[in-house]
Formats: structure tokens, C-alpha cells, sequence
């Protein structure tokens, strides 16, 4: 059989059937679910997907481009992938409209939070003692972040040598080199508690790996840690130190943000950014 090539420059959608949509990434229950939801849909005839009129040789030729009339429902379950890697479920209530900024020793951080959020670059280093304000302030700029739909990570540092350990596991369903790629190259990651960990040297080997990448490639990231820095791996230390990528370290000298005076309330400046 000949092809008939198209008119130079011609664009025009040819609707597909269900039976065209043989992709691995695509099961049947989502090819179902896009032709319920667009099946009034003129462009792509409730197919969910279209291929392009373009001749034999054409680099659209018999590619599948994503209908328009199913935008909404990619969208929204992309964004319900992106929450359910952040691994922010438990800190979503943590943000900076609720964060008291006039709490005694956090203004510094707060400014320093705030700065880091409005243009995420860099790397940002939150010291002090636990319940100082340190995680709150990580979550609340992990959940902008997640917010603008950029993708970001949030885990405490022991929990996720631990799930890095679980890997090796034989029945894991989870494969090592898949998680520990993501921590590596996540866009955004915020690691909680530093210095918590076990020190084995398998640990301290595999955070150095994770930390080395993200200051090679300038990732930004977010360290909090109540341990003192001389405690800490030194050349992990040595790179929260590189003004060269922009990190930035606060030493948080409040007290106990957890008990402090009821009365308090969050600050007007306190507004997500």
C-alpha cells in the first residue's frame, strides 16, 4: 500500500482508536479512564490521543501526541505523583503563613527561609537545638516548593539510609539504584536531622555520595541538624560552607519553639511567599 503524503506544512489531527494506544506506560485502565473523560471530544474522537496527518519519514509520523481535552486529569495525576514522592504527607500543616516569626532567635532563619524559597538555589543549612523552629521552616519551603509543582523530597536522614538499606532486601519491591538516583538529582531535597544517622561506614559513604553529587551539579538543597558541625563529616561540612554555590549556614539560637508563650502568634509577615 502507497502513502498518500500530506501537503507540506499540513497539522491536522487524525483521531485514533483505543486498539492504536499499545504503550507500556499506558495500561488499560488509564486508556479507559481518558476515553470516559473525553469521549465528546471532536479533536481526538474520546481516544485521549491523537497522531499527527505528516508524511511516511516525518519525525511525527505514527507518534501519539496527548489530546488537549484530557489536560485536566494528566495534570491533576501528576500532581498526586508529585506529592506522593515528596514524602510530605506528615508536614503539609507546616508552612510560613503559620510559622511564628517572632519567636525569640528564629528571625534570621525565618529571613533565611524566605530568601531561599523566592528563587530555590543553592544550599541552606539549619542549626540549632531540636524544637528551635529548624524543621518546620525546611517543611514550609519544601511545600512551596511542591506548590509551584517543582519536585521535591523531604526525609530525615536515618529513615532514608534506612529505605536504602530496605533495597537489599529479597523481597523488596523497591530497587536501590532507582531511590538513590532520585535522592541524587530530585530538583529539590531537604534532609532533616543530619548527624542522627548511624555512623557505619556504609552510611556516611553513601550520604557523602548524595551530598557530593547535589554540590557538584549545584542542586539546591536543605540541611537541618542539631548536632554540632564539628561532629559532623567534614567534607560534608566543608561544602555547607562553599560560598561559591550560594550555601548559606544559620545557627538558630532560640529556645524551644515548641514552648514558647501561647500567647504568641504568628507573625503578619508570616505569609507563604
Amino acid at each position: 500500500m502507497r502513502l498518500s503524503p500530506a501537503p507540506e506544512g499540513a497539522d491536522t489531527m487524525r483521531p485514533i482508536s483505543d486498539s492504536d494506544l499499545v504503550l507500556p506506560n499506558q495500561p488499560a485502565a488509564r486508556v479507559e479512564e481518558a476515553h470516559n473523560a473525553a469521549q465528546a471530544c471532536p479533536a481526538c474522537d474520546g481516544a485521549g490521543w491523537y497522531t499527527r496527518s505528516v508524511p511516511f519519514g516525518h519525525p511525527d509520523f505514527a507518534k501519539l501526541v496527548p489530546c488537549r481535552c484530557t489536560a485536566a486529569a494528566r495534570e491533576q495525576r501528576r500532581m498526586e505523583e508529585l506529592a506522593r514522592l515528596s514524602n510530605l504527607a506528615a508536614f503539609r500543616d507546616q508552612t510560613f503563613a503559620n510559622f511564628d516569626a517572632l519567636a525569640p532567635g528564629v528571625q534570621l532563619a525565618y529571613q533565611r527561609a524566605v530568601t531561599f524559597v523566592r528563587r530555590p538555589s543553592g544550599w541552606l543549612t539549619l542549626l540549632g537545638p531540636y524544637g528551635c523552629g529548624k524543621t518546620h521552616l525546611a517543611a514550609a519551603i519544601a511545600n512551596v516548593v511542591l506548590d509551584h509543582q517543582v519536585p521535591v523530597l523531604f526525609v530525615v536522614v536515618p529513615d532514608l539510609l534506612d529505605h536504602l538499606r530496605s533495597t537489599f532486601r529479597p523481597d523488596s519491591d523497591a530497587s536501590y539504584d532507582a531511590r538513590f538516583e532520585l535522592v541524587r538529582t530530585v530538583p529539590l531535597l531537604v534532609l532533616d536531622d543530619l548527624g542522627t544517622e548511624s555512623g557505619t561506614g556504609w552510611a556516611r559513604e553513601k550520604l557523602y555520595q548524595i551530598v557530593n553529587h547535589r554540590y557538584n551539579e549545584r542542586l539546591p538543597t536543605v540541611f537541618t541538624s542539631n548536632i554540632r558541625l564539628e561532629a559532623l563529616d567534614g567534607r560534608i561540612v566543608s561544602r555547607m560552607h562553599d560560598a561559591g554555590i550560594g550555601a548559606v549556614v544559620v545557627q538558630i539560637a532560640g529556645q524551644d519553639y515548641r514552648r514558647r508563650p501561647t500567647s504568641a502568634a504568628p507573625s503578619k509577615n508570616g505569609a507563604t511567599p
